[in-house]
């Protein structure tokens, strides 16, 4: 049990919507370790040095084999749309939204975010991961556009 649910003078239970927003912050940092345990190991192994006063971080990334910059690009994608989504999610736990559908497109964002890292870290498939981009951004437009109508026009968790 968590300390929320047996602390006698908390009677607040975290909103359900924090799971998928901790295990995306999750994810992020395993995309990270998964950057640099390929980068550092290429970096050595194909002697590239990188000094900013000469080059251009594009002369660094150039020099990289392209699985290193796969994972490195998923990593910062990780750090862009992501971020609209914690905002959504946050926004739904601070109005203490416990409505499953809304839940369930969070889960749903947050597994096609892992599926598109894996894709694009392996094969990098830009149609798949393309459809799966568009797919998840559709589930978060979703998810903003009834947390807007909660918001603007009320309705609770009704919606």
């Amino acid at each position: 049990m968590n300390s929320y649910a047996t602390h006698p003078s908390t009677s607040l239970q975290p909103n359900p919507v924090l799971c998928p927003v901790i295990i995306l912050v999750l994810w992020s940092f395993i995309m990270m370790i998964w950057l640099y345990a390929t980068r550092i190991p290429a970096t050595k192994r194909l002697n590239i040095q990188y000094d900013p006063r000469k080059h251009l971080a594009s002369h660094f990334e150039a020099q990289m084999p392209p699985e290193a910059r796969w994972v490195a690009d998923n990593y910062n994608h990780l750090m862009e749309q992501p971020t609209l989504f914690y905002a959504v999610a946050l926004t739904l736990a601070l109005i203490n939204d416990r409505n499953n559908f809304n839940l369930t497109l969070a889960w749903l964002y947050v597994l096609l975010r892992i599926v598109h890292s894996l894709i694009q870290a392996t094969i990098n498939r830009v149609m798949w991961r393309f459809f799966v981009f568009i797919l998840g951004s559709t589930l978060l437009l979703i998810l903003a556009i009834r947390i807007a109508a909660i918001l603007l026009f009320g309705g609770g968790n009704s919606i």
